[in-house]
């Protein structure tokens, strides 16, 4: 007798995640893509270039530690719909977190008045149409991977490493954050995409004492994946991090200030460039030419050897995405090579209005916000030198290795970093940390005075958050070390 074997057969990624968006925002409110497609026609019966409709659920969780004890847990659901409609530069927008055929009729009643009425304008949408997408990281609830417990005994057990680590450390703050966030996009072209992006992370700030004196040492990670990835070497890293750092500090002295080189570490100092590089780059400030960087594609503005990617999509990392939160793929794009200006992110409007094509750059903090070019994963690849030579090469100067808080001028370029663990290098040597160093520069002309690139490219550990006009989503940024000329160094010496 033939025994017969049984094989699960999974979905494709796309489809499967398209399944569980459906799942989540259209069939537990009766909906289905027949009423999506209602209501963009709604929408176009007047004359608009885009439309589309961003139905998205989220469900989030965090926990905090401190002094040895929980201090907060939160849980939280949010779901809603964005309804937009697009003429020209204008936009209108309606959003609501009622999910009903009614609601989503009404809204795009609502935003179709940005247009004078089309006569004889067409309704019928395209034929329905799947975007493009990558499977970037797992369609799984983060928040479901460890128990409530198990996230309060981890949060335990950090603490208690960080505190035998070293007698002078008085005070350690731990959180545990997850995030499940799932995205249905459907556009007046026709296209229907979905997202299902899970998002962890782990941070730790430390206190230490000596003395009377108290210094600061933070570290911490995640992406998009799920809470097994902190496990018991994932956690010693940080807290090794944090703590050194703030032993470091304790021994810091004020920093001279003037014009010197600077040489940046890898990883987390990708920051700098993301702040006062990437923010120019992106494509509305260029489209309005309010960046310093506009009208200048073709042209160099940096040092030979410095290429500059916005990437979104590198595997599990937390500026990832599958698709945008227009429904556009992401994409690798380069930037800056070589020194060349090559391009700039863009979502679908600014790109339309540019004569260029969306890059997958269209992204919004959640459905009560409208979509505008963001980065992802930015950074600069890697040269040729050991990071020890670069060292090496500084007669006298500063040696940056993370960053705290800093501000840029989109229109000027102009911007101001604080350094939260430096060195003070005399003749290549390194002598002393150092406290309370701001690097201050011009973006554009910070690029042309790089003359050393590192060997070490790396992207920072998976902590970056990205604010632009009052938004905020998830980024990633990465660099080499690297040296840099001339930059203003503002001190407490």
């Amino acid at each position: 007798m033939r025994s017969l074997k049984y094989t699960m057969i999974s979905r494709e990624p796309t489809i499967e995640r398209l399944a569980i968006a459906k799942a989540l925002l259209l069939t537990p409110f009766g909906l289905d893509e027949s009423h999506l497609s209602r209501a963009l026609a709604e929408i176009k019966a007047h004359q608009v270039d885009e439309a589309d409709l961003y139905f998205q659920y989220t469900r989030s969780e965090g926990w905090s530690l401190e002094e040895g004890i929980v201090k907060t847990g939160s849980f939280s659901i949010d779901q809603g719909v964005g309804v937009r409609a697009v003429s020209g530069e204008k936009t209108a927008f309606a959003y609501s977190d009622d999910i009903s055929n009614a609601s989503l009729l009404d809204a795009a009643r609502t935003v179709r008045s940005i247009s004078r009425a089309a006569q004889g304008a067409k309704t019928r949408l395209t034929r329905r149409k799947l975007a493009p997408a990558r499977s970037l990281y797992p369609d799984l609830d983060p928040i479901t991977t460890l128990d409530s417990n198990t996230k309060v005994e981890l949060l335990g057990r950090v603490e208690k490493m960080a505190r035998a680590r070293d007698p002078r450390v008085v005070q350690v703050m731990a959180g545990l954050a997850s995030e499940y966030d799932v995205v249905l996009v459907a556009r007046a072209d026709g296209t229907i995409a979905a997202d299902v992006r899970p998002l962890v992370r782990l941070s730790l700030t430390v206190i230490a004492e000596q003395k009377g004196r108290r210094e600061m040492g933070s570290a911490g990670g995640g992406g998009r994946f799920g809470l097994a990835y902190f496990d018991d070497a994932m956690i010693t890293r940080y807290v090794d991090e944090a703590v050194g750092a703030a032993l470091t500090n304790l021994e810091s002295r004020p920093v001279p200030a003037g014009e010197m080189t600077v040489v940046l570490g890898p990883g987390w100092p990708g920051v700098l460039l993301h702040e006062a590089i990437g923010h120019g780059l992106e494509g509305d400030f260029n489209r309005k030419g309010s960046s310093a960087f506009s009208g200048r594609i073709g042209q160099r503005v940096a040092a030979k050897g410095v290429t500059v990617l916005d990437d979104g999509t590198i595997p599990d990392r937390r500026g990832s995405l599958n698709v945008d939160d227009e429904g556009y793929a992401s994409q690798r794009n380069v930037l800056i090579e070589d020194g060349i200006l090559k391009g700039y992110i863009q979502d679908s409007m600014n790109a339309r209005l540019s004569g260029t094509v969306p890059t997958g750059n269209g992204r919004r903090e959640s459905y009560a916000h409208v979509p505008m070019p963001r980065m992802t994963n930015t950074y600069m690849l890697g040269g040729d030198k050991v990071p020890a030579e670069i060292i090496a090469s500084i007669q006298r100067g500063l040696y940056a290795t993370n960053f705290g808080g800093g501000q840029v001028d989109i229109t000027s370029g102009k911007f101001v970093f604080s350094a939260s663990e430096a060195f003070w290098v005399e003749k290549g040597k390194i002598l002393y940390p150092v406290k309370g160093a701001t690097i201050v520069g011009n973006g554009p002309d910070a690029l042309t005075r790089v003359t050393m690139i590192g060997n070490d490219m790396r992207l920072d550990s998976g902590v970056g958050v990205c604010g632009k006009e009052g938004q905020s989503v998830p980024v990633g940024v990465g660099q080499p070390t690297l040296r840099i000329d001339g930059l203003t160094v503002g001190g407490t010496a």
